[in-house]
């Protein structure tokens, strides 16, 4: 068996005995196919590891870059206390409009706002609100040291900030990469080297989404 058969071996396994089968989960994937949405968002495994990152924080208030289809939103969502409210922003109106209907059937969509159109025109709306507790990145890399300017200000001290996709099978270490994506990612690394009001780390991730990793990043 190969390393990336063994990966997504162990993803079976752990999703089987780890994540009961969910009918209005398994829908969001079936729809997102149906309309042609790109096989990006994260797996099973790591929906439910942002469902306890919510969980963990006891977060009321969520914002999410990047929705596509809806899939991580719901995971969020469904952690949220009563009287918790997530914000998600995507780019593609028809993304918006299937995640809608995503969400609308996962019951949740109560919890949950779309902001269509592109985030570094959206995310300054928000500027006036409540801080966000928790807030899972995962849009278009290129412009992640972006994202995590604009995110700064719409946090407090002890918000958690997580960023999907940041390792890209080891890539990020070609300097010289034709990648605008691997650019955008290596410059919020340098962005994030002694940031004055950043902690942060990453983990490396294997699945069956292939090796990549995830940054964790705590604002003081």
């Amino acid at each position: 068996m190969s390393e990336r058969e063994t990966w997504e071996k162990v993803d079976e396994y752990v999703i089987d005995r780890l994540i009961p089968e969910d009918e209005a989960m398994a829908s969001i994937t079936a729809l997102n196919k149906k309309e042609g949405l790109p096989s990006i968002g994260v797996s099973a495994a790591h929906g439910k590891m942002l469902y306890l990152y919510v969980k963990m924080k006891a977060a009321r208030r969520v914002l999410e870059i990047g929705t596509l289809g809806g899939y991580s939103s719901i995971w969020m969502a469904k952690a949220l206390p009563e009287n918790g409210a997530l914000t998600t922003l995507e780019f593609n109106p028809k993304h918006a409009e299937t995640a809608t209907i995503n969400m609308e059937n996962a019951g949740v969509k109560d919890k949950i706002s779309i902001h269509v159109g592109p985030a570094l025109e959206t995310l300054p709306m928000l500027e006036n609100d409540e801080p966000f507790d928790f807030i899972f990145i995962d849009a278009d890399k290129e412009n992640n040291p972006h994202y995590i300017e604009h995110v700064l200000k719409l946090s407090k001290p002890g918000t958690t900030i997580l960023v999907d996709n940041v390792i890209r099978n080891g890539k990020i270490l070609e300097e010289d990469s034709g990648s605008e994506s691997i650019h955008g990612i290596r410059q919020m690394f340098d962005l994030l080297h002694n940031h004055p009001r950043l902690e942060s780390t990453v983990f490396q991730t294997v699945g069956n989404k292939g090796y990549d990793g995830f940054l964790l990043a705590v604002v003081e």
